[in-house]
């Protein structure tokens, strides 16, 4: 299994500045990554490959035309196709950022609910094995 490197400083730092605050927004952590979900979805995160956006088609062709914007590719070959990987000059503007992080939240909060998963089959915690 691949080992993921932490994600960029200054994604973190952009990460939890727009993110903060956002009504309807579940933070959590997958792959040990910093998330936000809502209804179930995650809509925001960090990757080793820096923030990733979740967008609608129309939004995602729009954010995909700034400088150095791309799909987010977690293993090479793998697109996740609702997903993009914010750009460097993005995490540099809070403002526009937020902007986008809204829109990120507006589309996930339209989609379907994911249901919860139940606890039957999967593995106890860490702390709950000692």
């Amino acid at each position: 299994m691949q080992k993921w490197k932490p994600a960029p400083t200054e994604a973190v730092v952009a990460f939890e500045a727009a993110t903060s605050g956002l009504v309807g927004a579940e933070p959590r952590k997958m792959f040990g990554y910093s998330c936000v979900f809502a209804k179930g979805n995650m809509f925001a995160g960090l990757h080793e490959a820096g923030m990733v956006l979740r967008l609608p088609d129309k939004q995602r062709a729009e954010f995909l035309r700034l400088k150095d914007a791309r799909q987010f590719e977690p293993m090479p070959g793998r697109v996740m196709r609702e997903y993009v990987v914010v750009p460097v000059g993005l995490l540099n503007a809070p403002e526009k950022l937020r902007a986008w992080v809204e829109r990120s939240l507006g589309y996930v909060s339209s989609l379907p609910a994911k249901p919860k998963k139940s606890s039957a089959g999967r593995k106890p915690s860490r702390s709950a094995r000692k």
